[in-house]
């Protein structure tokens, strides 16, 4: 059928995904009140790379 193999966890689309709204997630939270850079944007963060992580 002419599919490509997957060879590692950056090749799957579902990780592709994640770590382009993580990269979306982390510009985004450039943009949060002062009052909220340490903890809440921290949280967010975090969270948005764990995805990917969990993924791979």
């Amino acid at each position: 059928m002419g599919k490509e193999s997957i060879k590692t966890h950056e090749d799957l689309a579902v990780y592709q995904l994640a770590f382009s709204a993580a990269m979306e997630i982390f510009e985004i939270s450039k943009k949060f009140p002062v009052e909220e850079r340490y903890s809440l944007t921290d949280q967010i963060r975090r969270s948005s790379r764990s995805v990917c992580a969990n993924l791979a």
